[in-house]
């Protein structure tokens, strides 16, 4: 049986036996799993092996990517801008981003970037790794890209462009980079450990992400192909910009992930690197006060959780996901016990979520990626233990 650490506030015991149901029933390998309640830590758990190839354990202090859960830490700090009166969401991005307005998107509001809508969610421009990681290059790209559907006719998930458009307009007002603003605004008055732009010297605390393999040529590839291939919108989506994040000869599937260079860079829609206590506690900072700190005010939160998208998401194959100001709302997919919470999932798994009603904030990190697109049962039943302690 796997050893699992951390501790639960009296009356939440159970979180730590579905937690432990994961490692025996769920194939679960190494993970941590958050929770707080009205500002105050309940869960704190981890557990598993953090990578199989050296047989290393998950520690208290291991971080790892966590994909698009990033995308909740990058909205926030527009949502702050927001509260502090500096970024109005029905103005035109160009207002802030002059070169924005290039191909037709001079009127293009800043909430369609939050909520999806813009039609951006890759560049035509064929782009490098390099080129991606370099910040300035995707932008140059995103100005000259025109939109691949009317905005605000639609909604389609911007898998990678989400970061680069929503974190030059930060950039922009606040004259910092996202990671920097998020780091400022953000990380340090809760004490987070969350970071997007990973400091070179907290690499040896990354636990590596145990990816899924490109399937053999085949039936099974053939069907991946058909949903994800390069030609397809969902894969256009997911390798962008410019196709830069496409498997190489020397990187199958997702594993350019797992290399110092993407972690250092600032890719602010997919390489957030944390634990699930900073995620638990940075979305306790929103829906309560943590130790004194509220990182966003209700009046705010409200705005930012009220639904702007509605239909199919036409990327991700037509699926109900539905989005505020670049928050994951409930729909029949993302089922959550909180008619008003909110959040963001990351591919493979991991979440980041609160509940205003409830006053929590969850957590949760892994390293064996599963193939959900929404989360999936190890998280579902870890959140559900929570509410079932209240």
């Amino acid at each position: 049986m796997t050893e699992i650490h951390g501790s639960t506030a009296p009356g939440f015991e159970r979180v730590r036996d579905v937690f432990a149901d994961n490692f025996a029933n769920q194939a679960e390998v190494g993970a941590a799993f958050s929770a707080y309640h009205r500002g105050e830590k309940v869960v704190d758990l981890w557990g598993g092996v953090a990578d199989p190839a050296t047989g290393a354990s998950w520690n208290e202090d291991s971080i790892i990517l966590v994909f698009s859960t990033t995308k909740g830490a990058t909205a926030l700090c527009a949502n702050r801008l927001v509260e502090q009166g500096l970024l109005d969401v029905d103005a035109p991005v160009a207002t802030y981003w002059p070169e924005f307005a290039e191909a037709g998107k001079a009127d293009l509001p800043v909430r369609y970037l939050l909520s999806h809508q813009s039609g951006l969610a890759w560049v035509d421009d064929v782009m490098t790794l390099e080129e991606a990681l370099g910040w300035e290059p995707v932008i140059a790209a995103l100005e000259r890209q025109a939109p691949s559907w009317e905005p605000g006719t639609q909604h389609g998930y911007h898998a990678t462009t989400y970061g680069w458009l929503v974190g030059e307009v930060v950039r922009r007002i606040s004259g910092k980079s996202l990671g920097t603003f998020f780091r400022d605004e953000v990380a340090e008055p809760l004490g987070l450990d969350f970071w997007i732009g990973l400091p070179e010297e907290q690499e040896t605390r990354v636990v590596p992400l145990i990816t899924i393999p490109t399937p053999p040529p085949g039936p099974m590839k053939d069907m991946m192909d058909m949903i994800m291939g390069p030609e397809t919108d969902l894969g256009r989506a997911l390798n962008a910009p410019g196709g830069a994040f496409s498997p190489s000869q020397d990187l199958d599937g997702l594993d350019v992930f797992n290399t110092r260079a993407v972690r250092a860079a600032e890719i602010p829609a997919a390489n957030g690197v944390t634990d699930a206590r900073s995620l638990a506690r940075m979305y306790a900072g929103m829906v309560s006060e943590v130790e004194g700190v509220r990182v966003l005010g209700p009046a705010q939160l409200k705005a930012a959780t009220t639904q702007l998208t509605s239909g199919p998401n036409t990327i991700l194959m037509g699926l109900d996901i539905q989005f505020g100001l670049g928050f994951m709302l409930p729909s029949t997919l993302l089922v959550q016990r909180g008619a008003e919470s909110f959040g963001h999932y990351g591919m493979g798994g991991s979440v980041g979520w609160g509940d205003p009603e409830a006053e929590l904030g969850f957590g949760y990190v892994m390293n064996r990626m599963d193939i959900g697109i929404a989360g999936d049962m190890r998280s579902a039943n870890l959140m559900n233990a929570v509410y079932d302690a209240l």
